[in-house]
This record gives structure tokens, sequence and C-alpha cells, in this order.
């Protein structure tokens, strides 16, 4: 049997070493357009950093271990079409196109920067994406001459990137077109994580939201002006463009796979696409969300090891079906976590349900711990039927053990009833004696239509 795997970062890499365990008789081979395989883009931004100096230490497996195992990689070969009537693959790398037969197929195409309307900004040689080896390797070596930054988005990679050039000296500026970082945050989550980073002492950063990028300017190759639509100019000596991801659908739209509304592959809870032997995982296909029921795209490299190995069992012939994904989501800047789960109360209310929240600001810790910091979380809830939707959480590192509490409650369809009986530890070091968690349960009770 020929499995073919294109892309090979976290699904694909993931999906190729699971079914060659599954079926060491089967020829396996990744075909990726890029220059490593079996990577963590996640890690990227603390490279970038300095919290390690060998890029390396990004390498999950090497392109020498999968072959070991029996496992062909094929780097700097571009798939350009799928023909699914025949069941090949076109390939393309830099000295041949070529045909592969395939019996299996797995698209793991991943997804890649969205880039800007911005004129100008493919003309200089000192701005960059986040996405892939070379990125990282690339702007740490800009870093070094540099002083100013500019980076345009403030999501995750956007603030992880911004910790990252402070601590290495530099003066940076956050464009952001919305009104507000994260926007993917409820906008008094959003607010307080502004409120927090603007707190710091001496800071060497600024936030400029509600701005949108209209040209970059520069002599020669490199860029050194930034401007708005509303006039604004700012020096600079680098630019970062963090305005997210787009899911690298586009190859299987083309063979005639089917897309799911979010512009993402559509797949089954098998990871199998409309077409038959054909299956997809990671960055480029949906998911369903577990407490809306929606289809949704959420592009997170624990979701997309999850799935690869989801769509290596059943392309075994092993049933394993993936039920969908809650979006949990954790990030750090400059000492503040900032972790979520489930629903918004704007996702919420799009999916029907009469969200009611609370909110609750407490020390992660008891007081008199030398090392206490402070966390906010809020927590949402159906007032009719208590089902808990979703919760963000921002403050000090323990933020993100009480957003992955609620996770589990979350899978479970617990209601604020149910948890607020929760048994969840308690020592001086590591939290308070009633937990914040159950605090909100507490203030949520008097909100919901059922007695608890």
């Amino acid at each position: 049997m020929n499995i073919v795997i294109i892309g090979g970062v976290a699904a694909g890499a993931k999906a190729a070493a699971k079914i060659k365990r599954l079926l060491p008789d089967a020829n396996v081979a990744i075909y990726t357009d890029d220059t490593h395989v079996s990577y963590s883009s996640c890690g990227l931004p603390y490279y970038i950093q300095g919290n390690f100096s060998d890029y390396r230490m990004l390498l999950v497996r090497s392109v020498e271990e999968f072959n070991a195992a029996g496992i062909e990689v094929y780097l700097e070969s571009k798939v350009e079409k799928i023909l699914l009537k025949q069941q090949q693959i076109l390939v393309c790398n830099k000295t041949d196109a070529y045909l592969v037969k395939y019996d299996k197929l797995i698209i793991a195409t991943g997804a890649r920067p969205r880039i800007p309307n911005i004129h100008g900004v493919t003309n200089f040689d000192n701005i960059f994406t986040v996405r892939k080896i070379e990125d990282g390797i690339n702007i740490r070596e800009q870093m070094k001459t540099a002083k100013k930054v500019v980076i345009v988005g403030s999501g995750y990679i956007g603030l992880e990137l911004l910790e990252a050039f402070v601590k290495n000296g530099l003066q940076v500026t956050v464009i952001e077109r919305s009104n507000r970082l994260i926007s993917s945050l409820d906008a008094d989550m959003s607010d307080l994580i502004r409120k927090r980073l603007e707190s710091i002492k001496d800071r060497n950063f600024e936030f400029y939201t509600g701005e949108i990028v209209s040209e970059i300017k520069g002599e020669g190759r490199v860029a050194n002006i930034v401007k708005t639509h509303s006039g604004k100019e700012f020096n600079t000596d680098m630019i970062i463009i963090s305005a997210g991801i787009i899911p690298n659908s586009e190859l299987a739209k083309d063979a005639g796979i089917e897309i799911g509304k979010t512009g993402a592959i559509k797949v089954n809870k098998l990871m199998q696409t409309s077409v038959p032997n054909v299956y997809a995982c990671g960055d480029c296909c949906e998911e369903p969300h577990l407490i809306s029921g929606k289809s949704v795209w959420v592009p997170l490299g624990s979701t997309a090891n999850k799935e690869g190995r989801c769509a290596a069992m059943n392309a075994a012939g092993i049933y394993s079906p993936f039920e969908g994904v809650l979006g949990s989501a954790v990030s750090r800047c400059l000492n503040t976590t900032i972790s979520m789960t489930g629903l918004t109360e704007k996702q919420a209310i799009e999916a029907g349900f009469t969200p009611v929240s609370a909110v609750v600001s407490k020390t992660d810790k008891v007081a008199y711990m030398p090392d206490v910091g402070d966390i906010t979380l809020k927590i949402i809830a159906d007032k009719h039927s208590g089902l808990l939707l979703g919760g963000q959480a921002i403050g000090a590192f323990g933020a993100d053990k009480r957003i992955n509490s609620l996770a589990t409650a979350l899978l479970a369809h617990l209601t604020v009833k149910e948890f607020k009986h929760n048994d969840l530890t308690y020592s001086p070091p590591y939290s308070t004696t009633i937990d914040p968690l159950l605090d909100a349960m507490n203030i949520l009770c008097s909100k919901i239509n059922k007695h608890c």
C-alpha cells in the first residue's frame, strides 16, 4: 500500500509516524515544500527571544530519523495538483516534475501567514512573517542590528514577539486594526491585557489600536517607515507581519474536494474528506466545536497533532473519531498569562445560548506567599440550563490551570451546579482556600434560572 502525506510540520509528521507503526509494510512518504520537517513552529517566538540558541531544538524528528523508520521524506517538493481519478499527485521540485501514485492520501498542508493589502509590503528584505524555521533564523539575525521594530497585528504570536523583542532591548510598536488586543477574547478581558501590559514601568513598547497600515516605505531593499490610514508614521529597522493566517486549502479545492464554510477543508470525525481514501488534518481543515456544534477553524499545534494521529489510524482501518475542539489556548506576554477555552459571550449568543458571566479577580495563591500574583477569571454559562460554555483567564502563571480545569468540565458538559462542588486542590503556594473557579461558580449560581 502506498500512503502519501502532503505536508510534514505537525499533523503530517504525526500522521506519517503513526501510520508507519500501524502498517509497517506500507510505503509511507511525506512531500513538503518546506526545507525542514516535523518542527515546532509554536516555539519560534521563544527561539527569537533567545531562550535557546540552536534552532535545531525546534526539530521534533529529523529526515534521517524518518528514513530510519522507513518513511521517505521529500523536502522542497511542492505538490502542484491532486489527480483524484488517477489517485496520483503531481510533485515539482527544483529540477523535476513527476507523478506519484497513492492508495491513501493525507492532506496536511497547514496554513500560511495572511498578508494585508499594504502598499510596499513585498518590496523590502527586512519585513518578516513567523511561520517557518527560516523566519526565526532571519529575524534573530536582523534583531542583532535593529533598535526599533513594528509588529502589525496583536494576536497571540504578535504579543509573544513583543516579549521577545522587549527582552532583547528593542523599542516595539504594535499596530492593530481592531480596537483591542487579541480580539478573539471578550472586550473586557482584552482591555485587561492592555491595562496590565501598559502598567509596566519604563516600558519600551506602545500599542496603537484601531489603526490600519496603509504603506511601507524605505530605501533600496530596506524598509524604514510604516504609515497608517490615519496619517501616523513610525520609523523602524524591521517589520513583522503578524496579521493572522489562512488555511492552505486551495490544493484540495482545485482537486474538487469539498471546502467548508470557514474556508478550510471539510472533514468528518474520522478526518475523511468528501473523496474516498483522502483524509485531511491540521491547520488546513475545520472541526466541529464541542459546545456550539458549529464548524470552526481553530489552527493550533495541539489540535494538529491529535488530528494527525486520528487521520493515520482511520486511514489504517482503525476506527478513531475526532469529536471536535473547544479552542483551548494559552499564551504569555511579559509575565502575563492569557488563556481561554470554549465560547466567548459573543460566540455564545451566536450559538443560540443566553449567556451570563462571572468575573473574579483574586490572588493566584495565598496573599502571604512571597511570589503571589493575581488572576482575573471570567466564566460564561447559559442562563436557562446552567450549562458551562467557556472561560478566559488573565494574569499570573496559574491562570492556565484554571482554564484547563474548565476545559475538562466543558468536555463533560457540566453545569455550574455540578462544577461548584468540584474538589479542587489547595495549598498556600498553589491556590487560595477557595479557588477563583469556585468563586466564579457561586456568582453564576445567583444569575442562572436553576437553583444551585
